[in-house]
């Protein structure tokens, strides 16, 4: 990306629409109500601690009392998140006896999570 000053954005010095590029933007662009559950969905993400949870269990399911130790959290705390997570379909759970095991629900999960870290620290 170019040095540019961070107040001032490059503007076209003429206006002229490009109709190729803006059929192509809106063959793109999903339904408005997709829209919406994609914004809703990384909301989600939007929470340090739901993110945290996501990076403790990456690779070996976990009990609510392990992630809140890893965490330095109350175990309420993270049953919480775990909760507002399991809604939204990025963590399921096992329950072996009477602890309550959770894990990333799928690898999809993983490499968002990856691939939005790899982008930060560019």
């Amino acid at each position: 990306m170019e040095n540019i000053k961070q107040d001032i954005l490059p503007e076209c010095e003429l206006h002229e629409e490009h109709l190729d590029l803006i059929e192509r933007g809106r063959a793109r662009l999903p339904e408005t109500t997709e829209l919406y559950d994609l914004s809703d969905f990384f909301k989600v993400f939007g929470d340090s601690t739901r993110l945290g949870i996501l990076f403790a269990i990456d690779g070996a399911p976990m009990c609510v009392c392990d992630i809140a130790a890893v965490l330095g959290m109350t175990k309420s705390a993270v049953s919480h998140q775990l909760k507002v997570l399991r809604q939204n379909r990025l963590v399921k759970y096992n329950k072996v006896g009477k602890n309550v095991f959770y894990e990333l629900s799928d690898d999809h999960v993983r490499d968002i999570i990856e691939k939005a870290l790899e982008h930060i620290e560019e």
